[in-house]
């Protein structure tokens, strides 16, 4: 027999919608929970109007599902309920009484204006882990600011040390700040699921942008908290290890990352550059940081001479740490990349070839494997299902909770 799935079990009233908190919800969806989305009716998560690209359907013309929407809602299932109308709150309410968890990212305040605050709520389901993933936390004085990640980015010191010295600051490529809230929001909401277990007790679980960026300043944080220096952007230097960043080669760039001195040293002998290992300003990683200026131009010809994938074998060869900067199409061609199983194929109902492409949980478990349940959901395509399933409503039921427009 299979074994069951490691939140096989929990249910999930999913209020999320762009990107951070479906990234928390996805998560557990990949784990076996059974996440439900509630989404608005004939609108939905905001992302799904995130394009182009959207899906292609099978007259090669645009469907309504984004790109953007497909990357953070995978493992889920949709419901539209309006809470606009108090029916619709009503049967929020009915399907809480059935869930383990309810995660949401409206604004400070914005569900207890619903009757759906977790002050609101932890009398009547005293057993519910409420998760709140906003911008700025429920507290402090930014608190009721609407938060985006460009803005957790630039506010929260990543954007200072990022790109190369004497341009303008430059934000990572993705939403990170987005997509790390949304993994510290997972943890947190199993770390009070297993409390909840033990003592019958849910509790709020305040996740935010904010805090998050700041926390994963890590080294570069804690330098300026040990030294009092203010970190300054080194382009892709590293601000402890010399040498540890990109080099050009003589057909693209390559990432030469060498963590300790042995591996200099033999980064060295690879070179042919004996010079550079007799040099005593070069012999230990704390003389190569204070002479990072001496040292660097030096390396720079050297790697010029070869192509990036000869460096890459000869310094592999040599347990040298080192690898290619691949442009996202060679990323999905990487051999590594293909072994581990990072591009997968879920069907789906309008896509033109039956499947969308998407990228895996990178979470291996020998004993209990992610299972792939749902592609992405179109908008309200469980609705009936659910309400069958979790409140055991009739088809006459279903029907007349559309006519009253709770869904």
């Amino acid at each position: 027999m299979t074994a069951p799935l490691p939140l096989d079990g929990v249910r999930i009233f999913d209020l999320t919608r762009i990107l951070a908190g479906p990234t928390c919800t996805q998560l557990l969806g990949d784990l076996g929970a059974d996440v439900i989305k509630i989404e608005r009716p004939g609108e939905g998560d905001d992302t799904r109007r995130w394009g182009p690209p959207y899906v292609k359907g099978k007259d090669g013309e645009d469907t309504t599902e984004s790109a953007y929407y497909l990357c953070a809602n995978r493992s889920k299932r949709s419901i539209t309920l309006d809470l606009a109308k108090p029916e619709g709150i009503a049967l929020a309410k009915r399907l809480l009484a059935e869930c383990d968890v309810l995660v949401e990212n409206f604004k400070v305040g914005s569900l207890a204006k619903l009757g759906l605050g977790y002050e609101q709520l932890k009398e009547e389901f005293p057993g519910l882990v409420y998760c709140s993933v906003t911008g700025f936390g429920q507290t402090g004085p930014y608190a009721k600011r609407a938060g985006y990640d460009f803005l957790a980015q630039g506010m929260g010191g990543i954007m200072s040390i990022t790109g190369t010295p004497g341009v303008e600051p430059v934000k990572v490529g993705v939403g990170i700040a987005d997509v790390m809230t949304g993994m510290y929001a997972a943890t947190s909401i199993l770390a009070a699921l297993r409390h909840r277990d033990r003592t019958g007790q849910g509790q709020h679980v305040d996740c935010c942008l904010l805090d998050t960026q700041v926390s994963w300043l890590v080294n570069e944080g804690t330098n300026y908290l040990v030294s009092g220096k203010v970190p300054q952007p080194l382009g892709n230097a590293h601000p402890n290890i010399v040498p540890y960043q990109v080099f050009a080669t003589s057909d693209g760039h390559v990432i030469l990352a060498c963590g300790n001195d042995g591996q200099f040293q033999r980064w060295c002998d690879v070179a042919g550059a004996p010079e550079l290992k007799a040099d005593p300003r070069f012999a230990s990683n704390p003389l190569r940081i204070v002479n990072r200026e001496a040292l660097i131009p030096q390396i720079v010809p050297y790697m010029a001479q070869r192509s990036t994938d000869d460096w890459v074998a000869a310094l592999e060869a040599a347990n040298v740490p080192c690898g290619p900067v691949n442009t996202i199409d060679r990323v999905f061609e990487d051999p590594q990349v293909k072994a581990r199983g990072m591009k997968i194929d879920l069907p789906h109902p309008l896509a033109g070839d039956g499947t969308v492409p998407l990228i895996a949980n990178p979470v291996k478990l020998s004993g209990t494997p992610i299972e792939y349940r749902h592609a992405p959901p179109t908008l309200g395509q469980h609705t009936d299902e659910i309400l069958a399933e979790v409140l055991g409503l009739s088809a006459e039921e279903i029907a007349a909770e559309k006519a009253k427009g709770a869904v």
